[in-house]
């Protein structure tokens, strides 16, 4: 597109960012998944929308405060395989709410995503050395 006339060369600058916005939205189960809900009218997930019983509050403290307090590379693979393991477990179930036209469940289930999606964020920067 180097030869191309200047308004053919933005236009595919433009798609080409399109693209690549739109292949990292697809590629990520979650952000997926929000994508589907937006697409269907439902309104934006909040960490709130998950109706998160107790038990799962206390699994989200646990494993922050394991992360938190994990000092060496065994421990921060424990919780990477932990959180890695929900996650899939979620998407399978996010899967299954999509195919029964579940959005609220799928909107439930994507809000304890991203409790998940924070702390694999959380696990990153601590992996990252300073």
């Amino acid at each position: 597109f180097a030869i191309r006339l200047q308004k053919e060369q933005y236009y595919s600058e433009q798609h080409s960012s399109l693209i690549n916005k739109a292949y990292q939205t697809l590629l990520n189960p979650l952000s997926r998944g929000l994508y589907l809900l937006e697409l269907s009218g439902v309104e934006p997930v909040q960490e709130t929308d998950c109706d998160a019983d107790s038990a799962f509050l206390v699994e989200i403290m646990e494993i922050n405060e394991k992360l938190a307090e994990s000092k060496n590379e065994d421990n921060l693979e424990e919780i990477e395989t932990l959180i890695k393991v929900k996650q899939e477990e979620l998407t399978r179930e996010v899967t299954a709410a999509f195919e029964r036209d579940d959005l609220q469940g799928a909107k439930k289930l994507l809000a304890k995503m991203k409790y998940f999606a924070n702390l694999e964020g959380k696990l990153k920067a601590k992996k990252i050395p300073s």
